[in-house]
């Protein structure tokens, strides 16, 4: 065949399209050829099973559904259905569990004393504790993974007095009750001023409290909410806006005048039902209704309430209390309550109401809250009341976690209905819309969809007939409703087309009292769910201990079979292994003669390996197995050919209707049964050729060479070989064979799995090809190595742990602390427990700096030196790492003032008056101040060179080092260098990571010490820049703490929850760069367009989100391209299809277009990654860019999908970040109009999927 799309969503058949491949590098070379063994069994091999496989097996022998336990986290759980194939998992808003450690318990938040003397809630999703009395500094506590806020109360606090999941502290002033109430998530506190002259107290005026935070980072949100937020720029816990509000609308004030309840307070005695009677009783009757809400949780209807100022300072909030309505509030409507609360920031939900009222995070317990008009209505001729006319709306906001790598097959909504007003069935809502934030106010955020309706009525119990009690209400796509998109809106949750799914809850008729309902706060998303699949891995021709696969179609392997065999490894979508159910399509075209391919005829076993059953992911093989696939009719010999595989992955055990990945690129082939076999490979020393199937023995480390033979096979006569790595970019050339057999030694680079690929020919110009795997050992250990990670004292030597061998850091007593700024980021250890790394900052005014007592390198040896460092200016030398001489340091690496550049100079002797620029080596770029950057030195004395590395890239060279260099006897230093005879040079900014190797770090391994990954391959983040964009203003603060203020220009404006631009001139910048564009970092924000505004807007347009770039265009960037329109249904307000006068769907061109990360030029040669599929902007998506300067690539995420291919990258010199417009030659343009509610940077390389999900979070 001669095209085929880039993405196949169903089975292969006979005429079927495939994906053109991707371009590789071509290989150069004589065709080798393969001989490939005999056939196996097409069948699943046996895999240890994850547990989600045995669920599906135990679900699918009892007939009903099995949970997958090992799933469970507080609010989702996890079940393998009865068809052996999907499962279902039920996403809850609140917790339905808890984790104590030794095992899953109910949710309780009923407050016990603890052995500490403490109280807390029995079992909570966070660590809650409150004060049992005394000093008021330690009021509550709330932790999460050894991360906390602390609140404190000013004054001392009286043992409280525990009544459920409530501690009371009377009279922590005269007549004011302090009232902290527990909840599963965390807690509410509320003062209660019993009366008018307590309101008086000077102590009210303005209350300060102490506020605390433990490796977490405290801002102001939106409206004066406070957030703590980890060092990834996460929300952990949130304290909504600050209110107080006074008892004005109790029960019995209002009831009694005006015949109406509150929303919070209890109800009267209830009067019967006369659904017999038609006649209209004048007075109303009360609904019968049981009490809603918890009257400490906020305002009831007819209370009145304002909005508290709070003021957040270091280690303390002020909050504010509203004069007037203290002044306002008569003595009879007391108490008054003042409510700041801190609760855990997860899946939210709030209730909105019409009279202003927010309940944000609400309770529902028995009782539930409310939705709809609570007002009065007649029933079977009674009038009923509920209230005095509010309407309410509810709202459930989910999160994507645990659906990352899944195809969604169904959605259901499910909520409890607690009550309602009458036993007559009434129309509820669901809608799809904008997020929502503690600071939501009514009417709610924009409706965007109509995701189904449903005509119920329950709550009522006996006073119904037949009898309604409370009931689960399932909200599931009506086929019959094509309006209704609960599950392809879940799809594209799933998929990253939306940052959140929030759903509202509200009466169909908002006019009708009788529609209104209440609801627990116990709502579901049930999904069922299976696997996608992704690219096969490892696939090709079986050799040795690998595959072997030619992307070059002018030098195809050969393979002296013609009935070849091909493999394959499937695999399956990040986050969706261990539910896989995989099979492998191969796919063989043959050339015809005039140029065209055409499929080549099908097994007779079919294209499709295991012929039965399924390969499932092996939890001891961390993998799923590979296949093959024997292609058993015979192959033409002298054809080309080309061979590809893809991924099924399947919704059944019939194995029917797979869902089909993207194919690999194509391998191509010739079959010549007369060319040399593969020839053998035998490892002499060092290394060791892993067994297939069995252990690989480590063996070497990078640098050492080993010995390897090639000879020929049985039967062969080979005269040459030639030979490569798998980090080789080209083979050896053709090497002279003794006797038929060739010896050579290779030299690994870098440590991990290497491929060795060896081609054999004979006399007449025929080869065969063989590739063998084998395991190279680490690095040795360096001599010292420093991360600064300790709260206080000397910076311990962690290159080991030997006391008497660790050079300890002792800090300068001035202008050297430990800040949060540490280049490693959020780190967590074993325990789950998370800290914040620190780094060395350095005043150079202070003269700060770090040093060892005593020499640490031996420096007439080869040796090498790596560090980070965040220069805050170029005003003079500065000194990263130098040891000490008599009078001058050996080695100075640092910032050269007379280049404006990073350097290292070596003094040709310790002498007053020596020459520091004899051997000297200067980076080839400037820095970028403020911004974290990675520095390596090797000297190497065998070849007397000197290098230079910066972002492990190397930049130059010097190679007339004097041979022997001369010896410094004193301490290592950090930030500091010697200078005839005294310490000079100091450093201004940070300083972090530093190591020292007595040995020739070769440049592979200089890079992988840039890339700064952990020991699972997850790169190392540290956030750099984060802007939040509430509050009011032309400027946005880095919560970051990097200090990097974002000025916004005409036509940006703040809305209080994002920045909002009107396409036009709106932009916002900073005065300098955020990042090293030479080397990695990660980019996130979310991002709404407007839709009507790129209406339009011509096709082909670009609209910038944010970007760093160069003095005439673009060092990099996330943007839109609009590619056009297609007809999409009108909506109305309510999200529902507007249908025409002819009684068909109103129909309009809606924009559509593609996400990119990259750089774009005007003249096309910008390179970019884009999203696989066209999209239609309905709200907000979360879009991450990744740049990993080791491998030279980007990639993009929307959600936590990766988009399209990584590509290569090469970064150019970046200035200013900019927000909503982008530089092409000189000129700004590209204005986005649209909303921008979250942006954050952070220095190094987010490594995949699961490290997005993680680290960005959703």
């Amino acid at each position: 065949m001669s095209t085929r799309p880039r993405r196949v969503t169903r089975a292969h058949g006979r005429g079927r399209v495939v994906a053109l491949a991707a371009v590789w590098t071509l290989l150069a070379g004589v065709a080798p050829v393969l001989a490939t063994g005999p056939a196996t069994a097409a069948e699943a091999p046996a895999a240890a099973r994850t547990e989600s496989e045995q669920a599906l097996r135990d679900a699918s022998a009892a007939g009903e559904r099995v949970e997958v336990v090992g799933e469970r986290t507080e609010r989702e759980t996890v079940f393998a259905n009865p068809d052996g194939a999907t499962f279902t998992l039920e996403k809850s808003i609140a917790p339905v569990r808890v984790d104590t450690g030794s095992g899953w318990v109910a949710p309780d938040a009923t407050l016990v004393r603890r052995e500490d003397g403490s109280i807390g809630p029995k079992a909570a999703v966070v660590d809650v504790s409150f004060s049992a009395g005394g000093s008021g500094a330690g009021l509550v506590v709330i932790g999460q993974d050894g991360q906390s806020v602390s609140m404190g109360w000013p004054g001392r606090l009286p043992e409280p007095r525990l009544d459920g999941e409530r501690a009371v502290y009377e009279n922590v002033l005269p007549d004011v009750n302090l009232i902290l109430t527990a909840t599963v998530e965390g807690f509410r506190q509320v003062l209660e001023v019993e009366t008018p002259q307590a309101a008086a107290l000077p102590e009210l005026k303005a209350i300060e409290y102490g506020l605390m935070a433990d490796g977490l980072r405290l801002r102001e949100g939106a409206v004066g909410s406070v957030e703590a937020l980890d060092g990834n720029g996460q929300v952990v816990f949130r304290s909504p806006t600050a209110q107080m509000w006074n008892s004005a609308g109790d029960d019995g004030a209002v009831a009694s005048e005006a015949g109406v309840s509150t929303q919070s307070a209890g109800f009267r005695a209830l009067a019967g039902v006369a659904a017999e009677d038609t006649s209209v009783q004048e007075e109303p009757v009360n609904a019968e209704a049981p009490p809603e809400g918890d009257p400490l949780a906020g305002p009831g209807a007819g209370d009145e309430s304002a909005v508290m100022d709070a003021e957040l300072a270091p280690g303390s909030l002020t909050v504010t209390p509203d004069s007037d309505l203290i002044a306002a509030t008569a003595a009879e409507d007391f108490p008054l309550y003042i409510d700041p609360s801190v609760e855990l920031e997860e899946s939210q939900r709030t209730v909105l109401s019409s009279d202003g009222d927010v309940f944000y995070n609400f309770a529902g317990g028995e009782n539930g809250m409310s939705v709809g008009k609570c007002g009065t209505a007649v029933v079977g001729g009674v009038s009923y009341y509920c209230g005095n006319g509010y309407v309410n709306r509810m709202y459930f906001e989910f999160v994507p976690t645990k659906l990352m790598g899944k195809q969604v097959l169904d959605a259901t909504f499910r909520v409890t209905e607690t009550w309602s007003f009458s036993c007559n069935p009434k129309w509820v809502d669901l809608k799809r819309t904008d997020r929502i934030y503690s600071s939501s106010k009514w009417p709610g955020p924009t409706v965007r969809d109509h995701m189904g309706d449903r005509l119920v009525s329950a709550g009522r119990g006996t006073a119904c007939s037949p009898s309604q009690p409370r009931a689960a209400i399932e909200f599931n796509d009506n086929p019959a409703e094509t309006d209704e998109n609960l599950t392809a809106t879940t799809k594209a949750f799933a998929d990253g087309k939306l940052s959140a799914l929030t759903l509202r809850l509200s009466a169909q008729d908002e006019t009708d009292t009788e529609s209104w309902k209440r609801f627990d706060d116990d709502a579901v998303l049930v999904v069922s769910y299976m696997s996608k699949p992704a690219t096969p891995a490892e696939y090709g021709f079986p050799s040795g201990s690998t595959q072997i696969c030619s992307k070059s179609e002018s030098a195809p392997t050969t393979v002296s079979d013609t009935t070849p065999i091909f493999v394959a490894t499937p695999r399956a979508a990040a986050g969706g292994e261990s539910a896989a159910m995989l099979r492998v399509y191969f796919d063989v075209d043959g050339k015809n003669t005039d140029g065209t391919w055409v499929d080549s005829p099908q097994p007779t076993t079919g294209s499709v390996a295991p012929t039965t059953g399924h390969l499932a992911y092996s939890t001891t093989a961390k993998d799923f197995p590979s296949v093959s696939k024997e292609w058993n009719v015979a192959l033409k010999e002298g054809t080309l050919y080309r061979y590809s595989a893809f991924t099924h992955s399947f919704p059944n055990t019939s194995y029917t209707g797979p869902l089909s990945s993207g194919a690999t690129s194509w391998c191509y082939f010739k079959v010549d049964p007369t060319a040399p076999k593969p020839p053998v490979v035998t490892f002499k020393s060092v290394y060791s050729e892993c067994v297939t199937g069995g252990p690989c023995v480590l063996g070497g480390q990078p640098g050492k060479a080993g010995s390897v033979t090639f000879s020929s096979a049985s039967g062969d006569s080979n005269t040459h070989y030639e030979f490569k790595l798998s980090t080789d970019t080209a083979w050896s050339g053709w090497k002279a064979a003794t006797a038929g057999s060739y010896t050579t030694t290779i030299t690994p680079p870098i440590s991990g799995t290497f491929v060795l690929n060896v081609r054999g020919k004979d006399s007449l110009g025929r080869s065969g090809e063989r590739a063998v795997k084998f395991l190279v050992g680490e690095w040795g250990k360096p001599i010292g190595y420093w991360d600064f990670n300790e709260a206080s004292g000397v910076a311990i030597d962690r290159s080991t742990t030997t006391t008497a061998l660790q050079n300890n850091m002792t800090l300068s007593a001035a202008g050297a602390v430990r800040n949060d700024h540490g280049r490693r980021g959020v780190l967590t250890a074993t325990d789950g427990t998370k800290s914040q790394d620190k780094a060395l900052a350095l005043t150079k005014t202070s003269q700060g700096g770090a040093g060892t007592s005593k020499q640490v390198i031996e420096t007439q040896a080869s040796y090498s030196l790596s560090a980070w460092a965040r220069l805050d200016s170029g005003a003079d030398v500065a000194s990263v790492l130098a040891q000490d001489g008599s009078v001058h340091s050996s080695f100075y690496l640092g910032f050269c003032y007379d280049v404006q550049t990073w350097c290292i100079r070596l003094p040709n002797t310790d002498t007053s008056g020596s020459a520091f620029s004899d051997q000297r080596v200067n980076a080839t770029r400037p820095p970028q101040f403020k911004a974290w950057t990675h520095l390596g030195v090797v000297v190497d004395r065998g070849t007397n060179k000197l290098s230079l590395y910066v972002n492990g890239v190397l930049q130059g060279a010097a190679d007339n080092l004097t041979a022997a260099g001369w010896a410094s006897s004193g301490g290592l230093q950090v930030g500091r260098a010697k200078y005839n005879g005294a310490y000079d040079d100091f450093f201004p900014g940070e300083i972090d990571e530093v190591t020292v190797r007595q040995d020739v770090l070769n440049a592979d391994g200089m890079k992988k010490l840039a890339a700064e990954r952990d020991a699972n391959d997850q790169g190392y983040v540290e956030m750099v820049a984060q802007y939040n964009p509430t509050g009011a203003g032309t400027s946005l603060q880095d919560s970051s703490g990097y200090g990097n203020t974002l000025t916004m220009a005409s036509g940006a404006a703040l809305d209080g929850e994002n920045i909002v631009l009107d396409g036009v001139a709106g932009s916002a910048s900073t005065t300098r760069p955020l990042i090293d564009d030479s080397g990695s970092f990660s980019v996130s924000t979310a991002v709404e367009l407007d839709a009507e505004k790129l209406k339009s807007m011509a096709d082909n347009s670009r609209m910038q989100v944010l970007g760093q770039q160069t003095a005439t265009g673009s060092s990099w960037g996330i943007w839109f391209e609009k590619t056009g329109t297609n007809p999409t249904p009108v909506l109305d307000a309510e999200g529902r299809v507007k249908i025409g006068e002819d009684g068909q769907p109103i129909v309009e061109q809606t924009p559509v277009g593609r996400w990119h990360f990259g750089r774009w030029k005007s003249d096309g040669t910008g390179v970019s990654v884009q999203s696989d599929e066209l999209l239609t902007p309905t709200g907000e998506i979360r879009l991450t860019g990744v740049f990993d300067a080791i491998d030279r690539k980007i990639s993009l995420y929307t959600g936590t999908s990766e988009e399209g291919v990584p590509l290569v990258y090469t970064s150019e010199i970046g200035s200013g970040f900019t927000v909503g417009k982008g530089l092409t030659d000189g000129a700004w343009g590209s204005y986005l109009p649209g909303k921008i509610g979250d942006i954050r940077l952070w220095v190094g390389a987010l490594s995949d999927s699961q490290q997005v999900e993680s680290v960005v979070g959703l």
